[in-house]
């Protein structure tokens, strides 16, 4: 098993809070073969490996390099995935970290069965993530793990594609059949394989028992601009997500997180929820119709302006 997997991180300006997240890989059941850093511009790290000396400590890590202008969500991870040669692989961000040891166990427990062609785990909010936040990681993470298929679609919708690179594991043989991530993408890469998947015939697990913890506290204005690009990734890519468009499910988590609200008595956070709605659902309407606005505003209202930079 000591070859088995390999972990593909992105990673910009990594700090010692990365380190918790190595040292949780290095130290799983199920210890993987190499960790793969595909990092943005090699000046930002420089400090960290001077300060935290991770590459003495730890034989089995790769860093590869590339500019600001040529990262990409899909093609960057692609990069990564060309270094490694086991059987399968697992992605993650590098501000999540695995809750315990047994994370690459339990992924691979579902991996390795006939026709599942990827698994992503469970996202844990942080002890200090506000309510509001921590609410959206139990809507979208159930406690009950499940199998995804085609057959899925009409009753879970957009959420039969749901895979999230936040922590996800790849069976190598089929990424490279089904021709792997979208090499140019502002968003979603892992949705858009994911629909592929799907579409092939493959399944998906989603696996409760493998656990991360990972959270945002995102403002309205970093919602906008999140979801502007989520827009733009669903309005280029109408073959996936024409079909089955994402408002459905984002009216359940608004309906459900009200009815938490009320219930246990948080009536306080409602305006503030409201005002984080409006934000997302404005920067996904404007992302959907991106075409028909000026590169000028376009530029502004991206997360990710160094996507559209020629």
């Amino acid at each position: 098993m000591s070859h088995i997997i390999d972990v593909i991180i992105p990673t910009y300006k990594p700090d010692k809070s990365f380190i918790s997240l190595i040292d949780k890989l290095e130290n799983q059941t199920i210890k993987p073969n190499k960790i793969i850093l595909m990092n943005t511009e090699e000046k930002f790290i420089k400090e960290f490996l001077e300060e935290t000396q991770v590459l003495n400590k730890y034989d089995n890590i790769e860093i590869h390099h590339v500019s600001e202008k040529e990262y990409d969500h899909g093609k960057t991870r692609d990069m990564g995935v060309q270094f490694s040669k086991a059987p399968y692989f697992l992605c993650m961000t590098q501000d999540a970290v695995p809750y315990d040891e047994f994370l690459i166990e339990e992924l691979l427990k579902v991996l390795q069965k006939e026709n599942i062609a990827s698994v992503y785990g469970k996202q844990l909010a942080r002890e200090n993530c506000h309510i509001l936040e921590n609410f959206t990681r139990k809507f979208n993470y159930p406690d009950e793990s499940r199998i995804k298929s085609k057959a899925d679609l009409q009753e879970l919708g957009i959420k039969t594609y749901f895979c999230s690179n936040v922590c996800a594991a790849y069976k190598r043989d089929v990424y490279d059949k089904l021709g792997g991530f979208i090499k140019k993408t502002i968003f979603n890469e892992d949705m858009i394989y994911a629909a592929a998947v799907i579409k092939a015939g493959y399944e998906i697990g989603y696996v409760a028992q493998a656990q991360v913890i990972h959270s945002h506290h995102y403002t309205g204005k970093q919602q906008f601009h999140r979801n502007f690009d989520l827009g733009v990734s669903q309005a280029d890519h109408p073959e996936v997500f024409k079909a089955v468009p994402s408002e459905k499910e984002g009216g359940k988590l608004v309906s459900s997180t009200v009815k938490f609200l009320i219930r246990e008595k948080h009536l306080e956070q409602l305006i503030p929820f409201v005002y984080q709605c409006g934000c997302k659902y404005i920067g996904y309407r404007l992302g959907k119709a991106y075409k028909k606005l000026p590169k000028r505003l376009v530029e502004t209202f991206s997360m990710n302006q160094n996507y559209w930079k020629e």
